[in-house]
């Protein structure tokens, strides 16, 4: 088992390549111990199977560069009602692999499970450094130093972002490994995933970056002010 560095949480295999797939390649390149932990195996998609998701996802994990990508078993479209003992399942990943950096979807979102991931990550963020907090491996507590929020569908205007433009090739192909979900063929049902949505992605990262003075940025939300170390370094990145 190895520490990782970042850890990243998505409701379904996809929603954080789609986030911050390039942004987990850059520190994987780095040398750093970056994960996916992936909350439900997305049995209720309109396009592909559980078999061929999941695949797909060891293929992106490959492409990015993961040191590890994890697979729980909470019910797709079931977020809203998990019980506590899914919940203790969800911290013993945060206390098992002792991310630094938390990352998961942001709150405001057109699907309903990328929310309510939110919802649980936040509560497992703080349940897991709670000493008293029981979960089955029965690990100690542990709370990562941040907790940050990536976009899947939305366009809300970052807290900050991070440069990725000799990255995104990398995000690009990630994408593309989820043949099922975003490729439109004959056999598959339209969905917004079908019509374009990579460009779109795309888009919406490249003027992220047209703001700061980069080809291509992915952005993110904080729920408390960023620390400068220094002022006179405009370009300095929290992470």
């Amino acid at each position: 088992m190895t520490k990782l560095d970042i850890l990243a949480f998505g409701a379904h295999p996809d929603d954080v390549e789609i986030g911050m797939g390039a942004t987990l390649a850059k520190y994987a390149k780095a040398g750093y111990h970056v994960g996916i932990c992936d909350l439900t195996k997305a049995e209720y998609s309109s396009n592909g199977t559980v078999e061929q998701r999941q695949e797909e996802a060891r293929h992106a994990g490959e492409i990015v560069g993961l040191a590890t990508r994890i697979q729980l078993t909470l019910p797709d479209r079931g977020l809203k009602h998990i019980s506590a003992e899914q919940l203790a399942e969800v911290v013993s990943v945060i206390r098992k692999y002792k991310p630094s950096i938390l990352f998961t979807p942001y709150q405001v979102d057109r699907h309903p499970d990328h929310s309510a991931c939110t919802e649980i990550i936040k509560e497992a963020y703080f349940n897991a450094g709670i000493k008293r907090y029981e979960c089955a491996d029965q690990l100690e507590a542990f709370r990562p130093e941040e907790l940050f929020y990536y976009f899947i569908n939305g366009y809300e205007h970052p807290d900050f972002v991070v440069d990725v433009s000799d990255f995104y090739d990398i995000k690009i192909k990630a994408l593309q490994a989820y043949e099922s979900q975003f490729l439109k063929t004959s056999h598959s049902i339209e969905t917004p995933l079908t019509n374009g949505y990579i460009n779109v992605v795309e888009a919406r990262e490249r003027l992220f970056g047209k703001e700061v003075g980069v080809t291509y940025a992915e952005g993110f939300k904080t729920t408390k002010p960023i620390v400068m170390t220094n002022l006179l370094d405009g370009k300095e990145s929290h992470l």
